[in-house]
């Protein structure tokens, strides 16, 4: 039946058998792409919100009626019912079907959705537009589910709909991940009676009854009192309701008959709704199921041998031996790899939900009475939390360590995900240290580091990728350069940056294979630079520096800055490598390191078409 599923309009006319086959043909479709992709992909998410999506495309009519996805990572059924089966062959692949909503792709994808908490300021500008232009009524519905509703820009969009009456219809996906209140019988009662609108109309009209009344304030405010007494003792619509928000539910997210009802009440209502359903995490999939800690959220794990490995084995031993040392993440204990130290010590780790700025001041005012806090985030979210990191932490001089797994290019996820700017913003707090290991050995040894000698705020950022195993000689220490690779007579400096180390080594084998003789050096520490590799580097004629960060204003721009201070006249020429200022898309990690220059072949290039350049200039 899905091979016959090319629009939303193939699915209106099915009776409920046909829906219920169709849904588990689409369950069994989706655990088969994801496990089949090389990529992998998103999948408890998306068997759990099957019924909704159907429901969703039976009751509105997109892309007229506006969708959006918070987060994107639950829009695969979206696709499926949009017209993309054939994509999921490609899916996160370069050039193939991204993981997430994608204007290019669809007009049924309106915003390319992944980093979580937005939606609903989305929707209200949205409202805000289509109520203003004047335009023939459409509906914009915001599915909001998967810890978004623990981000407070959540919270700021639900208090604006709330203030400006704006026509949104949010889909609370209540899949155990952020809200979980209780149904009941009771519950399930008063959905249906406040959801139909003779109830809606009869209440407006009471109140007014009531309060034209003698007396009619005071008995108003008793009428008022009374239906909010009922309303909290057995359901949790108090809280949307008191922001102007009106509430429907909870209801069960995989009944479809059930969903359809809501929906359709809650297109009448004059002002923004909260539809709450209730799904489960990983339906239909017994291995999802069973997963207790993310019900196969993706088909991720921390992989012996990688840097975040290596992270996960330093917390604990560092845990172990201070024990003022803390943990926070921002919804990602798994994925950041601090569930060995949640079992170990579990009064120590703090799980903040989707809150990064949240977590960030927490963690000052943790180190403000004496607790050494380290924050494990993706590098990609801690940039919704700058403004955190430089007043509350940086402007007070406060010993945070900021741990970021996924920094640089990180492939599959696409342009949301890579974590390319926090160099470039990071190096601009005053005080902070930055480190940035090129070794499994190196991470530990920073952390250690970054705790015994940074009396203020500090991070140490590392890729996704497997970590280079080195001997302890090939190890540095404290805040100081590395030099790799030695050469008296050599006239081309390399400075890889944390991974761009390998590209700088593998650039100097070579080169010196043509000839081209190189001194190579491990940075170590991006902020402050050493000064001893900086005296180094300024004895060459050539200097080029590698990161897998944006290249204006990051460490290269940083390095060039500070060679031009040694030496003003007859100092080194400088070329800085790094990320152009892009929307990078999603692909293997190498690919697009290669296509942007920032593997060996790409140095060996620089290095050569500056050579070239020389020759030219002297003949």
């Amino acid at each position: 039946m899905l091979e016959q599923i090319s629009s939303p309009q193939d699915i209106r006319r099915m009776d409920p058998a046909q829906l219920a086959q169709l849904a588990e043909e689409i369950r069994a479709f989706v655990v088969d792409a994801v496990n089949a992709s090389p990529s992998g992909g998103h999948l408890g998410s998306n068997l759990g919100v099957v019924e909704l999506t159907l429901a969703l495309h039976r009751s509105f009519h997109s892309p007229h009626d506006v969708i959006l996805w918070d987060t994107g990572h639950q829009a695969y059924v979206h696709k499926l019912l949009t017209g993309r089966r054939e994509g999921f062959s490609t899916l996160r692949q370069a050039g193939g079907m991204s993981g997430y909503p994608s204007r290019a792709e669809s007009e049924h994808d309106w915003i390319e959705n992944s980093h979580a908490s937005t939606v609903l300021s989305y929707a209200q500008g949205m409202a805000t537009a289509l109520e203003l232009s004047g335009g023939p009524k459409r509906h914009v519905v915001a599915v909001v589910g998967d810890g978004a509703m623990t981000g407070g820009m959540a919270f700021e969009g639900l208090n604006n709909l709330g203030h400006s009456g704006r026509r949104v219809i949010t889909i609370l996906n209540d899949n155990g991940r952020s809200y979980a209140p209780t149904a009941s019988r009771l519950g399930d009662s008063l959905v249906k009676l406040r959801a139909h609108p003779m109830y809606r109309r009869n209440t407006a009209r009471i109140e007014r009854v009531v309060r034209d009344l003698p007396g009619g304030e005071v008995l108003g405010r008793g009428w008022d009192s009374a239906t909010h007494a009922l309303r909290d003792m057995f359901e949790p619509p108090a809280f949307f309701e008191d922001l102007g928000v009106a509430y429907l539910g909870p209801l069960d997210g995989h009944d479809i008959d059930a969903l359809e009802r809501a929906l359709a009440a809650a297109k009448e209502m004059d002002g923004p709704v909260v539809v709450h359903v209730l799904t489960q995490k990983g339906r239909g999939y017994a291995p999802a199921e069973n997963d207790s800690v993310k019900h196969l959220h993706d088909m991720g794990s921390v992989k012996p041998g990688s840097y975040t490995g290596a992270f996960s084995e330093a917390i604990v031993a560092e845990a172990e031996a201070r024990p003022e040392l803390v943990a926070l993440t921002a919804a990602m204990p798994d994925s950041t790899g601090l569930l060995p130290m949640m079992e170990r010590f579990p009064d120590r780790v703090f799980d903040v939900g989707i809150a990064e700025q949240h977590a960030v001041t927490s963690a000052a005012g943790m180190a403000m009475m004496g607790l050494r806090p380290v924050f494990a985030v993706y590098s990609t979210f801690l940039t919704r939390a700058i403004d955190q990191v430089n007043l509350d932490v940086g402007l007070h001089h406060q010993p945070v360590l900021f741990c970021l797994d996924r920094a640089g290019v990180t492939g599959n996820d696409g342009a949301s995900h890579h974590g390319v700017l926090d160099m470039v913003l990071l190096t601009k707090v005053p005080d902070m240290v930055v480190f940035a290991p090129s070794s499994y050995q190196e991470l530990p040894q920073m952390m250690t580091d970054a705790l015994d000698l940074c009396d203020g705020p500090a991070a140490i950022r590392w890729t996704k990728s497997a970590a280079p195993q080195v001997p302890p000689d090939q190890v540095g220490s404290g805040l100081s350069a590395r030099c790799a690779r030695a050469d008296e007579d050599a006239e081309v400096c390399l400075i890889g940056v944390g991974r761009m180390l390998a590209a700088a080594q593998g650039a100097a084998d070579r080169l010196e294979a043509e000839g081209v003789p190189c001194t190579v050096w491990d940075p170590r520490v991006v902020k402050p630079l050493d000064a001893e590799m900086l005296a180094d580097a300024a004895r060459h004629r050539l200097v080029v520096t590698i990161e897998d960060g944006v290249r204006e204003g990051g460490v290269g721009s940083a390095i060039a800055d500070s060679l031009r201070d040694l030496a003003p006249v007859g100092g080194p020429d400088v070329r800085v490598l790094g990320v152009p200022v892009a929307y990078l898309p999603h692909g293997e990690v190498d690919a697009i390191l290669a296509d942007l220059g920032l593997d060996s072949a790409g140095v060996v290039a620089e290095v050569n078409a500056w050579r070239s350049a020389k020759a030219s200039q002297t003949s």
